[in-house]
């Protein structure tokens, strides 16, 4: 396939035909605009992300009960640091 030629506007040119040099951007066309004599930008499509559905499907799933929560994790959230009683069975919970 040959490459699209490159097609240089104005800036006053491409304020006025914008819509038209989005679409030829989109088709593959190279646009460039240029203030004065110097190119500034070039128009190039948006290129989105080829999505795989099912990519990860081959992946074991988590084993049950992995995100409940731990009891000792839970005395802290609610304000019960029992970390100094010696009846606690998971001694320091500070991290």
């Amino acid at each position: 396939m040959e490459p699209m030629p490159v097609t240089t506007y104005t800036v006053h040119h491409a304020k006025s035909q914008l819509s038209k040099l989005i679409e030829a951007a989109e088709r593959g066309e190279e646009v460039v605009i240029a203030r004065g004599n110097k190119p500034a930008v070039r128009l190039v499509p948006v290129t989105r992300p080829k999505i795989i559905v099912g990519l990860w499907k081959h992946l074991t799933p988590p084993p049950d009960g992995i995100f409940d929560a731990d009891p000792a994790d839970a005395d802290l959230w609610e304000g019960n640091d029992k970390s100094s009683d010696p009846e606690y069975p998971h001694g320091t919970t500070h991290r």
